[in-house]
C-alpha cells in the first residue's frame, strides 16, 4: 500500500509541476504579446504624428531586453 501512495504522490507532485510551468508558459507568452502590442502602438502613434520616434525606441528596447531573457517562442503563437 506504501508504494501505490508513493507512486501517487509522485504523479501528484508532477502533475502539479507541470501545470506551474503551463502557467509560467502562459504568462510569459502573455508579457511577451503585451511588449509586442505596446510596439505596435507606439509605432502607429509616431506615423500619425501623435507619438514620438522615442516611445517607440523605448518601447522596442523594452521588447528586445524581453526577448533576450526570456526567448522569442511568444511571436510563433
Amino acid at each position: 500500500m506504501a508504494g501505490f501512495l508513493d507512486r501517487a504522490k509522485e504523479q501528484a507532485q508532477s502533475a502539479l509541476q507541470q501545470g506551474k510551468q503551463k502557467v509560467d508558459d502562459v504568462q510569459q507568452q502573455k508579457a511577451g504579446g503585451d511588449l509586442l502590442k505596446k510596439l505596435g502602438a507606439a509605432y502607429y502613434a509616431e506615423r500619425r504624428g501623435s507619438g514620438s520616434p522615442q516611445a517607440t525606441q523605448d518601447a522596442l528596447t523594452a521588447l528586445e531586453a524581453y526577448v533576450n531573457t526570456h526567448g522569442d517562442a511568444f511571436l510563433r503563437h
